[in-house]
């Protein structure tokens, strides 16, 4: 007797996707003074988009900041910037980071329609649910507590949803009301909707309302934890929610050289912008009412990168790293959201070194399971 597959034995099937984060922002992916040969212009953002869509990447995730920090002194807007990356590029999906509060969802719903429309239907969203009082204040945005802010983000994400399905849609909401709103041109496909958060308010959405969650770097075991945490919860309602997980590369030749990179990088950290950070995302991950939230427990060294992408562990050579996707894989990781010190030139490597590695250890699990 057959039946049909769960979500989990899906997954195996599927070939882990690759993303990378979009340098629209000054300062580079690490809180230190090494070169980086990566710059926040469009013109070589739109060069790194083609090479990472020749390289096996499905995904690019643009950044949205409001104010200057810890070396971001420069911030190009998500939603242009992922438009401009979509016209450089055939296949490659680009996620436009959100914030609610600075953005009313009847905005960006129609931005998307339309970005959509012109593209194929490659725009999604990352709704950020915010962790800077200060960028907050700065732009006049009323700051709100931890779960409100949770709250607010999955009003959000429902309104998106009925604007971009529903003719006449009506909500009233807490935050945000509609009345008989209908939107023309809708996207030509439903966008798909990202969300981020380690606390139990960001789980919890993301087992309702969300496509996928993206968590912070961490171990194998840790990933795993919060995968079967989340995916337990939206059982519940029949939901199903894909993962992905942040990670900074450093693939070399051997795993002698990539270490020698992240002392470089580690010996060159920022201290004052790094104490800096580490108190506001502190504050940030100690809010949530379980104190359980992103960085809450992360050291000095984690927060040289500002996602704990050294703890997901993709340092070393390329059948090490392609071994360790393998093992995230096989938690119920789906994506791996990639940081690079050098991105241009680390994109293509990671494309040609390791992705082969991974899908080459994918048909060979594959195969094993199939016996």
């Amino acid at each position: 007797m057959t039946g049909a597959s769960s979500p989990s034995s899906q997954q195996d099937t599927q070939p882990i996707k690759f993303a990378y984060w979009v340098p629209n922002v000054s300062g580079g992916l690490v809180i230190s003074k090494i070169e980086q040969r990566t710059s926040w212009d469009i013109d070589y953002n739109r060069n790194l988009a083609q090479i990472a869509e020749s390289s096996g990447f499905e995904y690019a995730l643009t950044q949205i900041r409001f104010t200057a920090g810890y070396g971001a002194e420069y911030q190009h807007e998500s939603v242009s910037f992922s438009h401009a990356l979509l016209a450089a590029t055939e296949r490659l999906n680009v996620i436009a980071a959100i914030l609610p509060g600075p953005w009313h969802p009847a905005v960006i719903a129609k931005q998307v329609a339309s970005i959509s429309q012109f593209t194929g239907g490659r725009l999604a969203v990352n709704i950020v649910s915010g962790w800077f009082r200060g960028e907050f204040q700065a732009i006049g945005e009323p700051w709100l507590d931890h779960d409100e802010r949770y709250r607010r983000s999955e009003e959000f994400i429902r309104v998106l949803r009925g604007v971009w399905a529903e003719d006449n849609f009506t909500f009233a909401g807490d935050f945000y009301r509609f009345r008989n709103y209908t939107l023309k041109p809708k996207p030509s496909s439903p966008p798909e909707v990202f969300q981020g958060g380690s606390s139990r308010a960001a789980r919890d959405m993301a087992s309702r309302v969300s496509d996928w969650y993206f968590t912070n770097g961490n171990t194998v075991d840790g990933v795993k934890k919060q995968v079967d945490d989340i995916r337990a919860k939206a059982a519940q309602t029949g939901h199903h929610v894909k993962i992905g997980v942040n990670a900074f590369a450093i693939v070399r030749a051997t795993k002698e050289e990539a270490n020698k990179v992240l002392d470089e990088i580690l010996s060159g950290a920022d201290p004052e912008a790094v104490r800096a950070f580490h108190h506001e995302v502190q504050n940030a991950g100690n809010a949530s009412p379980e104190r359980e939230g992103n960085w809450s427990k992360s050291s000095f060294d984690d927060l040289v990168q500002y996602n704990d992408g050294f703890r997901t562990n993709l340092i070393g050579a390329p059948d090490e790293v392609a071994q360790r996707i393998v093992e995230l894989k096989s938690v119920g990781v789906d994506l791996v959201l990639l940081g690079f010190l050098h991105f241009q030139e680390e994109v293509e490597f990671f494309g040609k070194h390791v992705i082969p590695l991974v899908r080459a250890l994918e048909a060979k699990e594959a195969a094993w399971a199939a016996a």
